[in-house]
């Protein structure tokens, strides 16, 4: 998949499609009161396009508007969003004006498989009535397993993920590769890890959802990578590049880059900007060469005492990144 085919509001298209499947009670809490009213998603994801430069005052004047909308700051809820809950989680992503998310499993918005058909309206409810976008869901399935029976429940788990986030309102799902196993040749691995993918490619699509193989793992070296993409070569598979230090490996990050840069897809994931020697303002240099049009999502490590505060800072540095690359 081309990452210039996913714009910047992170879905490929409108989805019309219907879940036949049956909803299971729902697990943890969620405020039910309501009180927004804005317009309908598909006419609120058109005007935040043609308004996302206006909310970038940091950039340039040299910079158009098109290019400052190209790539877009977001986060995933793993570190900083660990423990917020939806509406907080909104909140304070508004108020750094950091308007996307990727919502990881496990985590306090509670945004579960488990959520019943009512509550799957509420988050998506949320989110059409905020400056939001909700990205995508981060699920922690893998498809390494030299077990069958684990692997074909890794499959139906991912199923279920493409289904609730479509549910919600999202356009994709983040999965692993993710390790090598004794006495399994890697080859066979990584066949089986490619052939899982192309089972969910198509099932996703019919969701209006991309797959998005997140860089990570024993995988993570991008040679590794980019042999599980030569399998699963389904155009609804994409890459969601990890930041790594096994980027910068073997023949270097821009080497690396262009083995899978036909395949990213439309999130990428990052570490704080001013921590370690990770090269990014050459990554988004690289990504603006290929035109991506994708989510950049702040992953973050460290344990701030302030989050929104240093989730604004990042911005502000993204902005500069993107100003001057």
């Amino acid at each position: 998949m081309c990452a210039g085919y996913w714009g910047v509001s992170g879905s490929a298209f409108e989805s019309d499609c219907q879940s036949s499947y049956t909803m299971q009670d729902p697990v943890g809490t969620f405020e039910r009161k309501l009180t927004m009213s804005h317009p309908s998603r598909r006419t609120f994801l058109k005007r935040t396009s043609i308004t996302a430069a206006a909310a970038l005052p940091c950039l340039s004047a040299g910079v158009t508007r098109a290019a400052a909308t190209k790539m877009r700051l977001g986060l995933v809820t793993y570190q900083w969003g660990r423990d917020w809950n939806l509406p907080t989680l909104i909140t304070n992503c508004t108020k750094a004006r950091v308007l996307g998310v990727e919502l990881r499993t496990t985590h306090a918005h509670g945004v579960e498989p488990s959520l019943n058909s009512a509550r799957r309206r509420e988050v998506r409810q949320r989110f059409e009535d905020s400056p939001i976008t909700l990205v995508g869901l981060g699920s922690n399935e893998n498809f390494d397993s030299p077990d069958p029976a684990v692997l074909k429940k890794s499959i139906e788990a991912a199923r279920a993920f493409v289904r609730l986030s479509h549910d919600v309102g999202g356009s994709g799902v983040k999965v692993k590769p993710n390790s090598f196993h004794p006495n399994v040749p890697h080859d066979r691995t990584i066949e089986q890890i490619g052939n899982s993918l192309n089972r969910l490619g198509p099932y996703a699509a019919g969701f209006g959802q991309q797959i998005r193989l997140e860089v990570h793992g024993q995988c993570s070296p991008l040679p590794i990578i980019k042999r599980i993409m030569d399998i699963a070569n389904h155009p609804n598979v994409a890459v969601c590049w990890n930041s790594n230090d096994e980027d910068l490996e073997g023949k270097g990050l821009e080497y690396n880059f262009n083995l899978i840069k036909d395949r990213l897809g439309a999130t990428t994931h990052v570490r704080e900007f001013n921590i370690g020697n990770y090269p990014y303002p050459k990554l988004i240099n690289l990504f603006k060469e290929i035109d991506y049009h994708g989510w950049i999502l702040m992953e973050a490590r460290t344990n701030p005492p302030d989050r929104v505060a240093a989730l604004i800072e990042q911005r502000e540095i993204f902005e500069r990144m993107v100003a001057g690359a």
